[in-house]
């Protein structure tokens, strides 16, 4: 059975209290009061409860319109409705009462079925307004809901349709993260954070929602170019929030202008423009353009793409020979995707490798790689080809793949292989992340006997000291890395001295990007060991660099 709704009576006459109370308590809980004071004593302990408060005006100590005042300038009484009860039923007294935050409004004597009735219809009208309330507002925040907030924009510009607008939206960087380090109440009190920074800066000229967990919306009205310090401020107020360390917000604007286009679809590409910065530091905000659109397209039309891809062998494996530098031979190749569509020809892998990379299908399209480079290597040993060593890609994903270590063993076996056979490309920046988890899974690889190249060295992430804690077999030098040092004299940069740190380590070298005569004798004259690039060959499919190892006679 539900429980009693509860009534405040707020009378000095003892005998109208009694009557009231008789009245009303068959179907509701009863409180009393004999003055205004004694009520808001009352309410500071059962304001939560009480539904609805009958006020007498003319009472001592305080009166009702004195209650009346008091009562709505308190936020969290303003909300119980009040019905006056007084003698007089003048007009002007009724007037002075609805002025003073009065709901409802009935004269002595009093007549029980109009009470009754009065009482319940304002009951219920607080309830349904509350339903409709919940509706609104965000529970959380307090924001407009997503509904809700669809709703009242698509009011104000149809409105307004001579007023400027744009559409924000914000997303924060690893909110997820912050929610599992610092625990959800922590994240829902840096949401409360964000909305009231969201209220404070539209003001009168904004409104705004919540849309789900740590996106936000706000229609905005704007005549002027926003600016990055506009945003940099807006995430320094949120890291001064509490339990707000290192948090990064990325802003989307749309401006609005086509009219046809829904508010729905605003927002989602306000959105669309806050992940396309996504991962990028120091970068705050993006514009929606239709440059953009056709990126985001793109990206995701060849995410639709990939598994059906792979499944129909558009991805190729193609090879890039390494060169010993001290006879100008052929000493191995790295192996190097592919992706030939049938629609849109080759692509380039710059533009979808980050893409896997990201939404994790690296480690399927890897695996495919180490497969069919393994089954070269065998089909080759078959053919009477000299064991040839090949590099292969290993992504920072495939790192902390717990089966790594298996898959590998069980790709060379499949093809009986020994793991020397597979040189396995490990870019520089991967060791930076966690180097303890780097440092034993790497290890474990290079103990079954694979060979560990270190990749893109001297991209700008280099330690010395992590170089010397790293298990590594191979140093291979980035490509910027090895045109930038041999352009410089004889008797500057660093290129000598990483050589001869690689001698004390007992490093093998490998120059990537060497594409003139000048560039390999430089690298000649410092101790590099190989070369691959444009000087010598670039990546071609495996019949290609079969017909260049016949060339060579090497069969």
């Amino acid at each position: 059975m539900p429980a009693k709704r509860t009534i405040l009576i707020v009378e000095d006459n003892e005998i109208n209290r009694m009557m009231l109370s008789e009245l009303l308590s068959s179907e509701y809980r009863v409180l009393e009061a004999e003055n205004g004071q004694q009520a808001l004593d009352v309410l500071d302990k059962e304001k939560d409860e009480i539904s609805v408060i009958l006020l007498d005006i003319t009472m001592p100590v305080m009166d009702g319109y004195t209650f009346l005042s008091i009562a709505k300038e308190d936020p969290s009484l303003a909300s119980i409705p009040v019905i006056v009860t007084t003698q007089s039923d003048s007009e002007a007294d009724e007037v002075a009462a609805l002025s003073h935050g009065a709901t409802d409004y009935v004269a002595k004597p009093y007549k029980p079925q109009i009470i009754l009735h009065r009482v319940a219809s304002i009951i219920h009208l607080r309830e349904t307004a509350a339903m409709i309330n919940q509706f609104q507002y965000d529970r959380l925040t307090g924001l407009y809901s997503k509904e809700f907030f669809y709703q009242r924009a698509r009011e104000a510009l149809r409105q307004n349709p001579g007023q400027r607008y744009s559409i924000i939206c914000s997303d924060i960087e690893n909110f997820k993260l912050i929610n599992d380090v610092f625990g959800v109440a922590a994240g829902d009190r840096l949401l409360c954070g964000i909305a009231d920074m969201y209220r404070k800066k539209a003001g009168e000229r904004g409104i705004c929602g919540h849309l789900a967990a740590d996106h936000f919306a706000c229609l905005l009205e704007f005549d002027s170019e926003f600016t990055e310090q506009m945003f940099i401020q807006a995430n320094e107020e949120i890291n001064q929030l509490q339990n707000a360390k290192n948090v990064a917000v990325k802003w989307g604007i749309y401006s609005v202008g086509n009219q046809n286009v829904t508010v729905e679809q605003m927002c989602d590409r306000a959105l669309l423009a806050a992940r396309s910065i996504k991962g990028q530091y120091g970068v705050y905000f993006a514009a929606y353009d239709d440059k953009l659109r056709d990126e985001l397209l793109r990206q995701q039309a060849i995410i639709d793409s990939m598994e059906t891809a792979l499944e129909e062998g558009q991805f190729l494996v193609w090879l890039q020979p390494k060169y010993r530098i001290c006879d100008e031979t052929m000493a191995g190749a790295e192996a190097l995707v592919r992706w030939n569509h049938p629609e849109w020809g080759f692509q380039s892998p710059a533009e979808f490798i980050p893409l896997f990379e990201k939404n994790g299908f690296i480690t399927k399209l890897d695996q495919f790689v180490w497969d069919k480079t393994c089954f070269y290597l065998r089909k080759w040993d078959e053919e009477g080809y000299p064991p040839i060593p090949v590099s292969v890609n290993v992504s920072r994903a495939d790192i902390y793949h717990a089966d790594i270590a298996d898959i590998m063993m069980r790709t060379v076996s499949k093809y009986g292989l020994t793991p020397s056979r597979l040189h396995l490309e490990i870019t520089e920046s991967a060791y930076t992340e966690d180097p303890g988890q780097i440092i034993e899974t790497v290890g474990h690889l290079r103990e079954l006997g694979f060979i560990i190249e270190m990749d893109d060295f001297g991209s700008g992430y280099s330690s010395l000291n992590m170089l010397n804690q790293m298990p590594i077999d191979i140093l291979k030098l980035d490509m910027k890395f090895v045109q930038s040092e041999t352009a410089k004299p004889t008797d500057q940069g660093v290129l000598q001295f990483i050589m001869e740190l690689a001698r004390r380590m007992h490093l093998r070298v490998v120059a990537e990007g060497v594409e003139t005569k000048k560039q390999l004798d430089r690298l000649s004259e410092t101790g590099c060991d190989y070369v691959q690039g444009y000087y010598f060959a670039k990546p071609m499919p495996v019949g290609d660099f079969e017909r260049l190892m016949r060339g060579q006679g090497t069969v």
